[in-house]
This record gives structure tokens, C-alpha cells and sequence, in this order.
């Protein structure tokens, strides 16, 4: 029988602290493998939501973009009750892209639940942090997912984690690792592989009895870090962590440390949180070995030391992998610019871009000498793409660049940049077309293997460079059933120039609104990303000429109306549908020279300078140099 919720939750909360029955574990897996949806399961046999309680899929993904594009984005904490002991989970990001905070929550926890698709088996993103978790000493329980699948491959996907943690090099307690076959979207977990009902009891059982207490000192200086920031309208600054010894009440003085050591600020821990289910609940303490939230600092962050004042040595920070993509946020300075959104001046961008950079420690913001625009570098299109999506979503109006690079540099003094392990599973007719592409890429292909049921998976080493703009071209190119998955590899040898974008694109050559009569001409030119009506200023790119040149065209030339010229013929005329990009669509496919004009209603190609003349001087300026 599942243990019924209390309905007072200062009891409750005053009862998880006296007891040492704890365990804080993460779950981590790749993409779409089912951690969400676990954690549904866990929340609903645990007795959190009652029987009759209505509550949304995926409750964890809280974020409207984590709802609509079905990943987790931000990593999260909650906690549920089972037989007496209390597990704090942390549910994490399962892309790359959003690595930094993957990294940070693994310090919070004992143990981790590696979640692998019975088909899909040890993806990239597995790798990734399996790695992280592998090398902080955290001994995992394999759960492999989704074994009511009709192409489920069980025994050769555990193999296939096996050599997994061989080739990361996880020590012989962590090659000893439990396994559970379950199915979360069905809520069962079994040690028998052919099991396909049940409860998860099993997966409950096996985290109490394999995941280590915390191994905290209650009777030692508070010490608190940070690895979590959020902001609240009343509460303010919440910083989230795991408390690793002493105890802290409500109102006690605290400060909080840098890495090196110096005081950041002095205050009070004005509100303690815990969490209960997928609430943070008040608590007038907390103890060593608990996750928690705290209020009452305006100025500590990530990877600071909240302490006792007595305190001097601030706690070791889980070094944070360097941002390998930059982009280049402007004000907006087009002609249509401040008609959609409300927030278009270079402080109002700032201030938001500090504030992301400063609860995201993947994101590094460097503004400009004009002061009008901001270089935000970070893990992957991906990652920067959100941020772009969800500034759109505040009222922002920006102007974006296409994405480039970060180089480094060898002992020798040699450039180098970022390569990127790429896994592709595609069916066996394309492999050959994904390799060409690959190829002119500058990706070197390490393994191709049959994956079953028609498909191969190939696996490359390519420079980051050579990948951007690549996913649209790729998925056109196996039409739509090719699967792509990206991980940050390494800094090696500068691969040379890559060969970009074939063809040039239709430019407009004034300001006004498109009419049929003048696209109808234009279609035989090429793909048009804009319909009859929409508004167009001079630079404003319309569409994808089908020669390798750029080339200016007035998509607003009306007919000339005479006596024998009349407007009823215009009927005849019939256009195909304009492409609309979305915003990583649009961001992949610019040029150097170009921009993505984003605002909350629209989203816009444009020359990065607008005027035809000083484009051309401009480009005279780069062939000379």
C-alpha cells in the first residue's frame, strides 16, 4: 500500500531533519530516454500527489520551453518519502548543451540512476555524464528504460554501458553496478528482464540499500554550496546546494566565500527551504547532508561558500568545462526596430545578460568597446538558442550573428579549435550521403556499425566549425529520419577553411510590403522566406538565390495599370508557400556578413549592413585583406 501525503508539512519537515535516513541521488541520461517521466512515477508510488490529483506529464519540466520542445533545460530538486527514508533527487539537463549544470548538482549527491534506452543503448550525452559522475567517485544503479519497446536490444545495451564504464575508467566497485529493467512511463521497474508490469518498489529498494547516506559532519562550522541560483519576486536571490556540515538556522549570520577565500558579503539566512514533492517548504533548520534553499544574500552566487563567520577556507568548486561557441547580441538597429517588443536599449540587454551569466556559469558575456553589443559565449547552438528564445519571450528586440568558435592555443603556440564527437544513426541508404557530407566538413569518420532494423550508426570526430548549420542540410538529406548527437571532444589541430553556405540569397533592395506581382518572377529564382504582404525594408534578405552570388531584387515592383493593363489578371498568379525558419534554423543558416533579426512577434534575415554601397566597400575591404 503507498504511504498516504501528511497534511502538516512543519511535522513533516522537522522529521526528515531529526532522522540520518537520507539519501540524495541525481538521475542522468541522454536525450528523451525517459528521466522526466521516471520521476512522475516516483513522485506518484511515493505517495507525493494524492490518487485523485491532477497533475500535468513531465512535472518537472516546469520552463514553457522545456514543455514545448519535451527536454529538461534547468536542473532541478525534489524529494519524495519512501518507508521512512527520505530521497532528495536532483533531475537533470540530458543535452550537452546544458552540461554546466550537469557538472554542478553532481557535487549535491551520493549516487546517480543512469538511465539507458533499451534501444538506443549508451548515447553521447551518457558519456558526457556518466564521465563526470564516474570520476567524482559516485557508484551508479543502471535502469534500463523502456523495455516495453518492440525493438528493445536489453542485453546488448548493458553490454554496451559495461564498456562504457570500462573505457571511462570507473574503478571495480563501480563496474559492480545494479541493474533494474523498467518501463517509467508504465511505472515498473524488475530485476528481470522480462518483466512488463509492476511497481517501481524494486528501483526504491535498490537506492536505499545501494546509495550511501550523506557523509556530511553534523557537528562541525556550517558550510553550504552553492550550486543552484534562482531569483523569486519576494524572497529575492534563492541559492540552492547541499549543506555539508554543522547546521544553520533561521536568521543565523552567515557569509558567504569565493574560491580563493574572500568574503563576497556578509548577511542572514533569512529563509531556510526544503524540498517536499515539487514545493520548496519553509523549515526553521537544516543539517548536514540536506539539500536545501536559502534567502537572505544579494550578492553570492554559483560555486560560493555559504559559512558560519568563523569559517575562512571556502569548499572545493567542481571546475566547470570553458564555453567553446560565441555569438554577438546587438541592439537592434534595423529600420523596423522598437515596433514589437519593449525592451530594445543596450543597458536593458546588459542587465539581462548579466543575470544569466551570473546564475548560468556555462555563459561567459563580454560587452563591446561601442558599448551596443555583447559577445555571449557558451556550449552549443543549442544552449544560446534558448537564451535567445526566452529573452524574445521577455520582450527583447536583438540583433544576432552567426555563431563561431572560440580557438585556443597549444604548448607550441599552434591555433587550435573544438572538435565534437558525432553520433549518427540513419537508415543504411543515406550512410553513404552522410559521410560525403561529413567529409566536406572536415569530420573524420572512427566507427560504423549496424544498429538493427535497417539503420547504421556512424560515428565522427569533427571540428565544432565545421557542424554549424549543418542539422538542417542533414536532416533534409535523409529526409527527416536521420538522428544526430553532438558532445564536446576536445582542443585539436586548426582543420583549415571549411567551405560554407553554397548559395547566395535575394536581397531587397527597398522598403515596403511584397505584392504576388512582383515574387511571382522571384520564385524562378530561388526559395523565398517571405509571403505576399510582408513588411520589407532595404538589406532585408527574402529568400535563397539559387546561384552561389547574393543578388538584390524589388520584391515590392507593382504592375503598371493602363487601359489595357488591368489588376484582374493578377488573380492568375500562384505562389508556393515561403519557407519560415525557425530561430536555430535561422541562426545556422546566416552567413558572416549576415544577421537574425529577432523580436517577440518576428523573425528577420538581414545583411549585418544595410546600405548596398557600404556592403560593397565593406566586401573590397575583406578580399583585400
Amino acid at each position: 500500500m503507498l504511504p498516504a501525503v501528511r497534511a502538516e508539512p512543519e511535522i513533516f519537515i522537522e522529521s526528515v531533519f531529526m532522522s540520518n535516513s537520507q539519501r540524495n541521488i541525481a538521475i542522468i541520461a541522454h536525450v528523451d530516454h525517459g528521466k522526466t517521466t521516471l520521476v512522475d512515477q516516483l513522485f506518484r508510488q511515493s505517495g507525493t500527489f494524492r490518487d485523485n490529483q491532477r497533475v500535468e506529464e513531465r512535472a518537472m519540466d516546469s520552463n514553457d520551453l522545456e514543455k514545448e520542445r519535451g527536454i529538461t533545460i534547468l536542473a532541478k530538486c525534489t524529494s519524495v518519502e519512501w518507508e521512512g527514508t527520505r530521497i532528495n533527487i536532483v533531475d537533470t539537463p540530458g543535452h550537452a548543451d546544458f552540461g554546466g549544470e550537469v557538472e554542478r548538482i553532481l557535487s549535491m549527491v551520493d549516487g546517480v540512476i543512469l538511465l539507458v534506452d533499451s534501444s538506443e543503448g549508451a548515447m553521447p550525452q551518457t558519456k558526457f555524464v556518466t564521465g563526470k559522475a564516474l570520476a567524482l567517485g559516485l557508484k551508479p544503479i543502471v535502469v534500463v528504460n523502456k523495455i516495453d519497446r518492440q525493438d528493445e536490444r536489453t542485453q546488448e545495451v548493458l553490454d554496451e554501458v559495461f564498456d562504457l564504464f570500462v573505457s571511462l575508467e570507473a574503478n571495480d566497485e563501480q563496474l559492480e553496478f545494479p541493474v533494474l529493467y523498467a518501463s517509467g512511463r508504465n511505472g515498473y521497474a524488475s530485476d528481470d528482464p522480462l518483466a512488463r508490469e509492476g511497481t517501481l518498489t524494486p528501483l526504491f529498494q535498490k537506492i536505499v540499500d545501494h546509495v550511501p547516506a550523506p557523509s556530511a559532519d553534523p557537528d562541525g562550522p556550517f558550510k553550504f554550496l552553492v550550486t543552484l541560483l534562482d531569483r523569486d519576486n519576494f524572497l529575492g536571490r534563492i541559492l540552492t546546494g547541499l549543506v555539508f556540515s554543522g547546521s544553520v538556522k533561521t536568521n543565523q549570520a552567515i557569509h558567504a566565500l569565493d574560491n580563493d577565500g574572500k568574503i563576497v558579503e556578509t548577511g542572514r539566512a533569512s529563509k531556510i527551504m526544503s524540498f517536499r514533492g515539487l514545493e520548496r517548504v519553509p523549515t526553521d533548520e537544516a543539517v548536514a547532508g540536506d539539500i536545501i534553499s536559502i534567502a537572505g544574500l544579494t550578492t553570492a552566487t554559483v560555486s560560493n561558500t555559504i559559512c558560519d563567520p568563523s569559517v575562512t577556507e571556502p569548499l572545493h568548486a567542481q571546475p566547470i568545462d570553458p564555453p567553446t561557441l560565441s555569438m554577438r547580441f546587438a541592439v537592434n538597429d534595423s529600420p523596423m526596430a522598437g515596433r514589437e517588443g519593449t525592451k530594445v536599449t543596450s543597458r536593458m540587454i546588459r542587465d539581462r545578460l548579466a543575470r544569466e551569466a551570473e546564475s548560468n556559469v556555462a555563459i561567459k558575456v563580454t560587452e563591446s568597446a561601442d558599448k551596443d553589443s555583447f559577445e555571449v559565449a557558451g556550449r552549443g547552438e543549442l544552449q544560446l538558442g534558448v537564451l535567445i528564445e526566452t529573452m524574445r519571450r521577455e520582450g527583447f528586440e536583438l540583433g544576432i550573428s552567426r555563431p563561431r568558435v572560440l580557438y585556443g592555443e597549444d604548448e607550441k603556440g599552434q591555433r587550435t579549435e573544438p572538435y565534437e564527437t558525432v553520433v549518427i544513426d540513419v537508415d543504411d541508404e543515406f550512410s553513404g550521403t552522410v559521410v560525403e557530407k561529413m567529409a566536406t566538413r572536415k569530420g573524420e569518420m572512427t566507427d560504423m556499425r549496424p544498429s538493427g532494423g535497417g539503420k547504421t550508426r556512424i560515428t565522427f570526430s569533427a571540428p565544432s566549425r565545421g557542424l554549424i548549420g549543418y542539422h538542417g542540410e542533414f536532416l533534409s538529406d535523409t529526409r527527416g529520419t536521420g538522428i544526430m548527437n553532438r558532445l564536446f571532444e576536445k582542443y585539436g589541430p586548426y582543420k583549415g577553411k571549411i567551405d560554407g553556405r553554397k548559395n547566395g540569397v535575394l536581397i531587397s533592395n527597398g522598403a515596403g510590403e511584397a505584392n504576388a506581382y512582383a515574387l511571382g518572377p522571384l520564385e524562378e529564382r530561388g526559395i523565398l522566406f517571405v509571403g505576399v504582404g510582408t513588411p520589407l525594408y532595404e538589406g532585408m534578405i527574402i529568400g535563397e538565390n539559387a546561384k552561389p552570388d547574393d543578388l538584390e531584387v524589388n520584391p515590392m515592383k507593382s504592375k503598371q495599370l493602363t487601359n489595357f493593363r488591368s489588376t484582374g489578371k493578377d488573380d492568375a498568379i500562384r505562389l508556393t508557400p515561403p519557407k519560415i525558419m525557425t530561430l536555430e534554423q535561422a541562426i545556422a543558416y546566416i552567413d558572416d556578413d549576415e544577421m537574425v533579426e529577432v523580436t517577440p512577434k518576428s523573425i528577420r534575415l538581414r545583411k549585418a549592413i544595410l546600405d548596398p554601397n557600404e556592403r560593397k566597400k565593406a566586401g573590397r575591404k575583406k578580399e583585400a585583406a
